[in-house]
């Protein structure tokens, strides 16, 4: 067996660690920790739109979005992008300091400041040379609900029940709040400026702080 990607490109796993020889998904607990952690991950995102496209056309503009097809990063912070952005951000990340954050919390965002910014690829930079694959013929994650039943199955699994349901509902809520406290910090700074009576002693917001991660995709 050699490896192969499960639901998006991008991410791959060794077939013996995640399958057994029937080809079937292996029980959860015999699958090592980074590849169930990639894999569990994978349940959420097979549905997300590209984040490119999301942060180019937003909320208003939808049905502009494209399915994502590549996943890159580490999990928890992965780029989610469509075949026609992956060169964007192969470009970000070999000729503008990508690679310089790999494995850092803010690979994600940054990646999302260069594209809010306006950068792109030079046109007909190349991507990579992906084997030529039908997306349609890569094996699907496990569904939610059938990994939740076998976690349940396996109540034993390192000592705790995982509910794979409130994860994904923790990190959409984690998600939610960080565009909330975006929003709410913007506010405050247009009615501090509309005032002028604040306090002269107060001192002005550090622009470095602001997390401009909060135009990050809702999942």
């Amino acid at each position: 067996m050699g490896k192969v990607s499960i639901g998006l490109r991008g991410w791959r796993f060794d077939e013996e660690e995640v399958f057994t020889t029937d080809g079937e998904f292996r029980p959860l607990d015999e699958i090592p920790d980074d590849a169930l952690n990639r894999l569990l991950r994978l349940t959420g995102l097979v549905e997300e739109p590209c984040d490119a496209c999301y942060l180019e056309h937003g909320e208003e503009d939808k049905s502009r979005w494209r399915q994502a097809t590549i996943v890159y990063g580490e999990p928890g912070d992965e780029v989610l992008l469509c075949d026609a952005h992956e060169a964007d951000f192969l470009y970000w990340f070999r000729e503008d300091g990508g690679s310089d954050l790999r494995g850092e919390e803010r690979f994600r965002d940054a990646f999302h400041e260069w594209v809010v910014a306006g950068n792109r690829a030079p046109e007909g930079y190349g991507g990579l040379d992906h084997v030529q694959t039908d997306p349609d013929a890569l094996p699907d994650p496990p569904d939610p609900e059938e990994v939740q039943a076998q976690l349940e199955a396996e109540a034993d699994f390192e000592g705790m029940r995982i509910d794979l349901r409130e994860a994904l509902e923790e990190y959409q809520a984690e998600r939610d709040d960080e565009s909330a406290d975006g929003d709410a910090a913007e506010d405050e700074s247009a009615d501090d400026g509309e005032s002028g009576d604040g306090d002269p002693e107060a001192e002005a917001p550090d622009l470095d702080d602001l997390d401009l991660g909060q135009e990050y995709p809702s999942r």
